[in-house]
Formats: C-alpha cells, sequence, structure tokens
C-alpha cells in the first residue's frame, strides 16, 4: 500500500505534464537507499551496472536475476518513499513475453519493488505490451544500451546518422504505445533528446541525453566520484574515491605506528 507522500508511477506522469524535472540515482543497498532518499531523490533504479560497480565484471551481460533481485530487495528495506526500478539483466526477458513476464513476477514479488526495466525500443514493444496488460509497470530503454554492448562494440553516441534517428524515433513510440510508463534515453544527441521528449506523453529519463529530458539518472558511483574513470556525461559531484583512500591511508599508518587504538 502507498502513502500519501510515496513516489508512484502517477507521480512521474504528473511531473511531466506540469514540466516539473525528477531525480533519478542508482542505488545497490538499503544505506545507500537510505542516504539518497534523504537528499531528496525521486526514483531509485537497481541498475544492473551493478555488475561493473560492485561485481568486479567488465560490462552488465554476466549479471543474473538472482543478484538482480537480491540487491533491489535490499534498496526496497532502505526506502520509505521512492519508487523503485529493477533492470531484467540480459537473458531474462528477450527469449519470449512469456519468460518475461515470470521473471518479472519474481523480481516484483521477492523484492518488493515496483517497476522493472528493459532494453530495447521496436524489437521489445510486443514485449511491454505482454507486460503492461498483466499489470506490470515497464520502464524502456533506448538509445545506448549496455546489453548489447557485444553486437555495436562500443559504448559510443547513438543516433548520430538519419538511419539510427529514424529508428530511435520509432522506438520511443513504439514503448510508448506498447504501455511503457517511462523511457531511459542513453547517450543520444540533445535535439533527438528534445524531439523524443516532446513527442512522448511518458517521461522520459535522460543519461547523457541533454536536459531536455523530464528527468534524469546517474550512476551513484559516478556521481559520487568513487570510480577512477567516468563516462564523459557523468560529472562526479564530490571526489569521494580520493577522500576514503585518504582517510583508510591515514588509518592504516596508525595501525602500523602502533597509535591505533589510542586506549
Amino acid at each position: 500500500m502507498t502513502t500519501p507522500d510515496q513516489t508512484t508511477a502517477l507521480t512521474l506522469l504528473r511531473a511531466k505534464q506540469a514540466q516539473r524535472k525528477i531525480s533519478w540515482l542508482t542505488a545497490y543497498d538499503a544505506h545507500s537507499a537510505a542516504i539518497a532518499e534523504a537528499a531528496g531523490i525521486d526514483v531509485l533504479l537497481v541498475g544492473d551496472s551493478l555488475g561493473m560497480v560492485a561485481l568486479g565484471y567488465d560490462s552488465t551481460l554476466p549479471v543474473t536475476l538472482d543478484q538482480m533481485i537480491h540487491h533491489t530487495a535490499a534498496v526496497v528495506r532502505g526506502r520509505q518513499r521512492a519508487w523503485v526500478v529493477c533492470d531484467l539483466p540480459f537473458g531474462s526477458y528477450q527469449v519470449s513475453p512469456e519468460q518475461a513476464l515470470t521473471n518479472s513476477v519474481r523480481v516484483l514479488q521477492e523484492s518488493g519493488c515496483d517497476a522493472v526495466k528493459l532494453e530495447g525500443g521496436e524489437a521489445m514493444a510486443a514485449t511491454i505490451q505482454f507486460l503492461a496488460e498483466r499489470g506490470i509497470a515497464v520502464v524502456a530503454h533506448i538509445g545506448l544500451t549496455p546489453q548489447s554492448i557485444k553486437q555495436f562494440g562500443s559504448y559510443a553516441k547513438r543516433g548520430n546518422n538519419d538511419a539510427e534517428r529514424a529508428q530511435l524515433l520509432r522506438d520511443a513510440a513504439a514503448v510508448e504505445q506498447a504501455g511503457a510508463v517511462a523511457v531511459v534515453l542513453e547517450n543520444i544527441p540533445a535535439d533527438l533528446a528534445t524531439a523524443i521528449t516532446e513527442q512522448c506523453a511518458i517521461p522520459t529519463v535522460g543519461i547523457g541525453a541533454s536536459v531536455a529530458c523530464d528527468a534524469q539518472v546517474l550512476v551513484w558511483h559516478d556521481l559520487l566520484g568513487l570510480n577512477a574513470h567516468n563516462p564523459p556525461f557523468a560529472p562526479a559531484y564530490v571526489q569521494l574515491r580520493e577522500q576514503m583512500i585518504e582517510g583508510i591511508r591515514r588509518w592504516d599508518h596508525d595501525v602500523k605506528a602502533g597509535d591505533f587504538p589510542q586506549s
């Protein structure tokens, strides 16, 4: 049961209609969820990016459904009012709409989250519709889709030529028509993000897609400067990696010098 101040899919839609920006941030555990909420974040995305930032993989592809459920359940336990979205990992929804439904039901029942996110536009429209017609809130994801890294060969910007632009416009229309409640636009040109945002009645969520989007999302580790290197579209707002290294270095020095503990 939702409370009056809890963020829902309707909250996001009304924010778009009122031209009020919404903040999304990835989270992977209860502690980060609570911190993000304390800072005012509206939506917590448990991204399969956890494979790269938390599990040590070199892409999102090895992440399993069990891992996503485990981390999403932790985030749900740490939230009070934020809307929580769980990424469906690679291979957990592409086989058929029925597979996507089975795994989405598992995610919602076992984690307690509010929505699932899947990558793909026109090609996944039938699956999105199948889920939406059965009561699943689905966030679509188009543009740069990290689960397709083996196909694309790089994390470069998408929509740089006429054919890609036309396809992305069709993708956005298709996922909206299928019943998606929002669509993530990753690493696409600003003018294309503007066109899609103006075209769509559902909220657009930008990551490297300009200020034109209705909402913005960043990866926790990028925002807080925890990575050694950030994508060009994800500036760090604080350099916690450096502060953490310095704090640990000081403690390590005190231990080895016999100065810790002092009592």
